[in-house]
């Protein structure tokens, strides 16, 4: 999987000029009227499309989430490898334009409202992931779900963090590590070696790998 969630190029520039001046002279000294007057729109128009100053600091996180929300909503063969594709697909979007999110992340490090909010938002996209997986798979130890969604995100911010704090970080270091995450719940797709087409399907699974993915691969297979 290679797309990216999409953040509208427009809001990116109000949100980048927002940021630029939170960083120059604080969050708190700096106005509504004055982002709208570096942005080139009206105060209207930036109440209008982000309703307040913590808003926009945080308006590619609520693009991100709808994009993520759309991807999950879509079929997909395997849930498990869903997710951590969505937690890249997340990733990808930052990476693309590094600079801005260290600033996003600076300045939110500075302000105690914008750190909580920051819990918030992270929450949100745990638990996407989390009502993903017992959507997908009914069946699936609520445990199990919530488990694996807290650790896809856990991993996901810590790699994203060090991209954040100025280090050379990948999509493909991201990847590695979900690869683990999948291994370590037993659920990674190269688990199970392929029976091709033998008619007697026999099948070793870890201990480790959910009663719910083992019922799905069993189905897939007789089916």
């Amino acid at each position: 999987m290679t797309e990216h969630a999409d953040v509208s190029p427009a809001r990116t520039a109000v949100v980048r000029a927002a940021l630029e001046l939170f960083s120059a002279q604080g969050f708190d000294s700096t106005s509504v009227e004055q982002i709208a007057k570096a942005a080139g729109i009206s105060r209207s128009t930036f109440f209008r499309q982000f309703g307040g100053k913590d808003d926009v600091v945080f308006a590619d996180h609520e693009e991100l989430l709808d994009g993520l929300r759309r991807y999950l909503g879509r079929p997909h063969a395997n849930p498990w490898t869903a997710v951590c594709d969505g937690s890249l697909m997340v990733f990808r979007s930052f990476a693309a334009d590094p600079e801005m999110a260290r600033l996003r992340y600076q300045v939110v490090r500075e302000v105690p409202t914008l750190r909580d909010r920051e819990i918030v938002t992270v929450f949100r996209y745990e638990r996407l992931f989390d009502e993903y997986l017992r959507r997908s798979m009914p069946d699936l130890d609520p445990l199990d779900a919530v488990g694996f969604a807290a650790l896809v995100t856990a991993v996901h911010n810590h790699v994203l963090r060090r991209l954040l704090r100025g280090s050379r970080t990948s999509a493909a270091a991201l990847r590695r590590a979900l690869d683990d995450v999948l291994r370590r719940y037993g659920v990674h797709p190269d688990t199970v070696a392929d029976p091709g087409e033998d008619a007697v399907v026999v099948a070793v699974f870890p201990r480790s790998m959910p009663m719910a993915e083992i019922t799905r691969r069993l189905r897939d297979e007789l089916d």
